[in-house]
């Protein structure tokens, strides 16, 4: 497996595990060459060549916020996602960022699952933020050592 920083090449590959993964954020092609052009940060996780997974965050202010993250499902369990998320937290480190922060479905079970092995707490809701289906939004924040 290898990390790598998003491409304008990857894009297709990022909209194919988009639309096996209903419960992450659909973002259009533009958004994410917008990414491949630096206007926010990005990597993906290839294997054997191909792109199986994602992550998408920007820097607030002292913090940095996660956006998307996606592990193709067939690929999911062997640490890709952790691998992205430490990426992020490294690129975070890097101009000493404070926290990291994001919103995941109040639904999303595997998602809180995740994200509270990694260190991230709720921290607020955002009532009926998500539509089709309509669902609450949780604000995770992990703080970036």
């Amino acid at each position: 497996m290898e990390l790598r920083r998003v491409e304008s090449r990857d894009v297709e590959a990022i909209l194919a595990i988009q639309a096996v993964c209903p419960e992450v954020a659909q973002w259009t092609m533009w958004d994410y060459e917008r990414v491949a052009r630096g206007e926010m940060a990005g990597w993906v996780a290839e294997d054997a060549g191909q792109v199986v997974g994602f992550l998408i965050a920007r820097q607030v202010a002292n913090d940095i916020e996660i956006l998307n993250l996606a592990v193709q499902p067939d690929a999911r369990r062997r640490r890709l996602g952790t691998a992205l998320l430490t990426s992020a937290i490294e690129w975070g480190g890097a101009f000493h960022a404070e926290s990291a922060l994001l919103e995941v479905r109040a639904s999303n079970l595997a998602a809180l699952e995740f994200y509270e092995k990694h260190g991230f707490r709720a921290t607020g809701r955002r009532p009926r933020y998500y539509t089709a289906p309509v669902d609450d939004a949780l604000v995770l924040t992990a703080k970036i050592s």
